[in-house]
């Protein structure tokens, strides 16, 4: 019988032993990409992208873009703003729920992302499954606004022609299913009355039929609307909060429930989201840069003034929170029959 030298028989066990590993390295530099190896590259190394929901120029887009300087600031590479509106905030909502869930794609997203579940019988999206919340940005107010020229003074003024002329009256919003046709919506079911619901694509093509006279009202984000408050363009009836506005140039607008609706509450709020999948240090990275953009002082002076109360809390408080809105406008909803007809 040959017996292997001692020496020899570790040197062929080497040898194997690092054959196997390099088999091993070429077996798993050929796995395919996946979210969880990408998590493990820096996160972000390259552009950030938020899509909005609606067109340029309303108060999401603002907040949105406002927000997007300090965050790509904070993680080193650009924030892209990626207008896609139409369907009631569907369109762009759904191109992030099909994103890849690394972290690059975001959606602000307002009220009507809780609401649609409430509006419509099927969505193209899993709404309780398809995205991460990342943070609330904050709650302002909806402001019954009206063109300067416009005859009517106050909410018991538009009330009263409502009455007078049902159906003839028009509102404008800025898509089916947001939170200024919730809120006429829920003021139409309040007051009793008949007015006829013109949605837009965006808040800024809204604002601009309202000013140039082809629609009578509308329930504006205090965001979109604030600039045309201040310069006159625009006339403030009343906000749509529980109490007054804290914001300057609507300090002394009161509420609708003040003003002849008693219950009448609709607010507006800004949230971030990305796809469900993204890894949980890469949410928190997002949330710390949204944190500090949201906590300027040019972004609390471009919003604040407008109404925005900033809340800039964690992933888990703005889910409690959405689901909480979500509830609640179901019921709402549901009690006074409004639909995205």
């Amino acid at each position: 019988m040959q017996i292997t030298p001692t020496w020899a028989r570790a040197k062929r066990a080497a040898f194997f032993s690092c054959a196997t590993v390099a088999a091993s390295l070429v077996a798993f530099a050929a796995l395919p990409a996946s979210p969880v190896f990408a998590a493990l590259a820096a996160f972000p190394d390259k552009a950030v992208k938020i899509v909005v929901p609606f067109a340029p120029g309303g108060g999401t887009d603002l907040v949105a873009r406002t927000m997007g300087i300090t965050m790509g600031q904070e993680l080193g590479q650009p924030v892209i703003i990626d207008n896609k509106p139409g369907a009631g905030t569907l369109i762009g909502t759904d191109a992030v729920a099909k994103s890849r869930p690394d972290g690059y794609t975001l959606v602000m997203a307002t009220v009507a992302h809780v609401v649609n579940p409430s509006l419509l019988s099927k969505l193209p999206y899993d709404y309780e499954k398809a995205f991460a919340p990342v943070m609330l940005v904050g709650i302002s107010p909806n402001v019954l606004v009206v063109r300067a020229e416009s005859p009517y003074k106050s909410v018991a003024d538009v009330i009263a022609a409502a009455k007078a002329h049902p159906g003839k009256l028009s509102f404008a919003s800025q898509g089916a299913g947001t939170s200024a046709h919730l809120a006429g919506e829920l003021f139409k079911n309040l007051t009793k009355t008949e007015m006829t619901h013109i949605p837009y694509r965006g808040a800024g093509p809204a604002i601009t039929d309202l000013l140039g006279g082809q629609v009578d009202v509308m329930f504006a984000t205090a965001a979109a609307v604030g600039t045309f408050v201040e310069s006159g363009k625009l006339r403030a009836l009343a906000v749509t909060t529980a109490t007054r506005s804290t914001a300057p140039s609507l300090a002394k607008v009161p509420t609708v429930a003040e003003s002849g609706v008693p219950g009448y509450v609709a607010d507006s709020w800004y949230g971030l989201y990305a796809p469900a999948g993204t890894p949980r240090d890469v949410i928190m990275k997002l949330n710390a840069a949204a944190k500090k953009a949201v906590q300027t002082e040019a972004f609390r002076k471009r919003v604040e003034g407008e109404g925005l109360v900033i809340d800039a809390g964690s992933p888990e408080a703005f889910d409690l929170y959405a689901k909480g809105e979500e509830a609640r406008w179901r019921k709402v909803v549901k009690e006074n029959r409004i639909t995205t007809d």
